[in-house]
């Protein structure tokens, strides 16, 4: 959860509203299924299952997202690389406003 806080607190510092976190992939699902988005921050890992399923889910959508793993690139599933950037665990400040500016340029 800690490292959850920590990505709220950035986006938050960034001018980003949070409308929600999810710990386990039945919560991120039911965000990313009901919840109005404009962006979403996707740990690739979420208590030891893969949350491709809510990037799934997103894209459906249309919502824009960005992954978010310990691994970089090599963390994410082929079928899933070239669809969002990625930042890499730990990132700063800046990084993440990069990946978030790159998601959302038209």
């Amino acid at each position: 959860m800690t490292i959850a806080l920590l990505i709220e607190d950035m986006l938050t510092d960034l001018g980003h509203e949070v409308v929600g976190l999810a710990m386990r992939l039945p919560q991120a699902l039911e965000l990313a299924s009901e919840a109005s988005i404009d962006l979403a921050i996707l740990d690739v890992n979420l208590d030891g299952r893969m949350s491709f399923p809510v990037a799934d889910l997103l894209s459906a959508r249309g919502v824009p997202f960005v992954f978010a793993t310990g691994y970089g690139s090599a963390g994410i599933d082929e079928h899933y690389r070239g669809r969002a950037p990625v930042v890499r665990k730990p990132f700063r400040l800046q990084d993440l406003q990069a990946a978030i500016d790159r998601t959302l340029r038209p």
